[in-house]
């Protein structure tokens, strides 16, 4: 009866050895990988938690007054600010358009090559695509593709000037009109040539085609006169005087104008000559200030006013790629028959979308969303690169901050830990929400 009694007992005993044996076994293999935890991770925390109580030294402490810093410094709000607005704006904007594109591209034949295309700027770094883009952004339309763009279509519905510079020299018939326009000092006459002289234009800016300026020839009845740069390259030459190797403003306008009224224009030829008819006989000759206006610069992408959604332009080029392989994947989980039944009940592919596609995606974007939530909360290395040094202020974010205050000139290791701190706990929420969302996938 004893030993039989004791069976049990030795049984437990040898499970029990077991279980220890093997929770052994497996914190033995966990070990390293806690010592580099704890050694990378924790430690490091930790003491950024005890730096942000001392000032800059490390020897005295202050308590809250780096937090207290971090609410009052203008450039450090600025960077919350812009934070915020990265936080709101880049992962909805990337997520929206990975899923527009996951979307498209099932429909089409060829929907891989295009998702490759759109992915393939996750190949590389943020560095380089920093690199790109500072040029893309180039102020110079002839540099920078934005601006390029941009100019080309302003031009197609609005052409600049060629002689944005010229103006009347000394002893000039001609004088202000107001407005940036230029008119005669005296009426013109039928059968007597109007010289028209101008100064102040680059031979290399004249337009394409002008030709040597020449003296208009008189026609009765008509007035005729020449519009030219009335400078002569190397020196030399007659004031007021068209001289051999001077150039017409082919293309300049010329009004003729009578009581405030224009009765007549006309357009220079290439060589600068033009004619009016015989209702300007007693007019004053006009140069509108459309023949003078300032050539269309282009946008200032990179100035205060659009650096920050410039650069979140750059990081959506990047990240849409991930947000569409993710969405993609997901999407071509979605049961076939729920989309065929929502079409054969009536409803078009705006309702399939809105009703069906997006709901069962649900999941999937709430991943693709809090990924890029976490990843733009601690984007630096793109705005570094390409904000310049006289805009990096206004386009300041959180991780951006903490580099230039813990290693910048004037150094302040204490106030950087309050802002590494900071930016931990604005992730912390973030990350609960993924770990909560995981759980609950796990627990299904």
């Amino acid at each position: 009866m004893t030993a039989t009694a004791t069976r049990p007992g030795r049984g437990r005993t040898a499970r029990s050895a077991e279980a220890r044996r093997r929770r052994l076994i497996a914190a033995a293999f966990l070990l390293p990988a806690l010592v580099l935890l704890g050694a990378l991770v924790v430690h490091p925390i930790g003491y950024s938690v005890y730096r942000s109580f001392f000032d800059r030294s490390g020897g005295t402490f202050v308590g809250a007054g780096n937090y207290r810093q971090i609410l009052s410094d203008e450039t450090i709000r600025t960077a919350l600010k812009n934070t915020a607005v990265w936080v709101v704006l880049a992962p909805t904007t990337a997520t929206a358009l990975g899923l527009i594109f996951a979307v498209l591209t099932e429909r089409v034949r060829w929907g891989t090559a295009f998702k490759l295309l759109v992915f393939m700027p996750m190949a590389i770094s943020m560095l380089a695509a920093g690199i790109i883009f500072r040029l893309v952004y180039d102020h110079d339309p002839d540099r920078g593709v934005a601006n390029a763009v941009w100019v080309g279509v302003h031009d197609t519905f609005a052409e600049s000037s060629a002689f944005p510079k010229a103006r009347p020299g000394r002893d000039s018939p001609l004088e202000d009109a107001g407005g940036g326009a230029f008119v005669t000092r005296v009426p013109v006459r039928a059968g007597v040539p109007a010289l028209l002289p101008l100064v102040g234009v680059a031979p290399e800016a004249l337009p394409e085609g002008t030709r040597t300026a020449g003296n208009s020839a008189p026609e009765p009845g008509k007035v005729t006169g020449t519009v030219w740069q009335d400078f002569t390259r190397g020196g030399g030459g007659r004031v007021n005087v068209v001289d051999p190797t001077e150039s017409g403003f082919s293309g300049m306008r010329i009004e003729a104008v009578k009581d405030g009224r224009v009765v007549a224009s006309a357009r220079a030829r290439a060589d600068g000559t033009f004619t009016l008819p015989a209702a300007a006989d007693g007019a004053r000759l006009r140069l509108p200030a459309s023949n003078f206006r300032e050539a269309y610069a282009g946008v200032e992408w990179l100035g205060p006013t659009l650096v920050t959604p410039a650069v979140i332009g750059a990081y959506v080029w990047m990240w849409a790629g991930f947000a569409m392989v993710l969405i993609g994947a997901g999407l071509a989980a979605v049961p076939r028959e729920l989309l065929e039944a929502a079409r054969v009940d009536g409803a078009n592919e705006w309702q399939v979308f809105r009703r069906i596609t997006v709901p069962v995606l649900a999941p999937v974007l709430v991943v693709v969303l809090v990924t890029l939530v976490i990843n733009v909360m601690k984007i630096f290395d793109l705005v570094f690169v390409i904000a310049p040094g006289a805009v990096q202020d206004d386009a300041n974010v959180l991780a951006l901050q903490l580099y230039r205050t813990s290693f910048g000139t004037d150094a302040d290791p204490g106030l950087g830990s309050a802002i590494a701190v900071l930016l931990l706990v604005l992730v912390i929420p973030v990350m609960l929400v993924n770990i909560r969302r995981l759980r609950k996938e796990g627990s299904r």
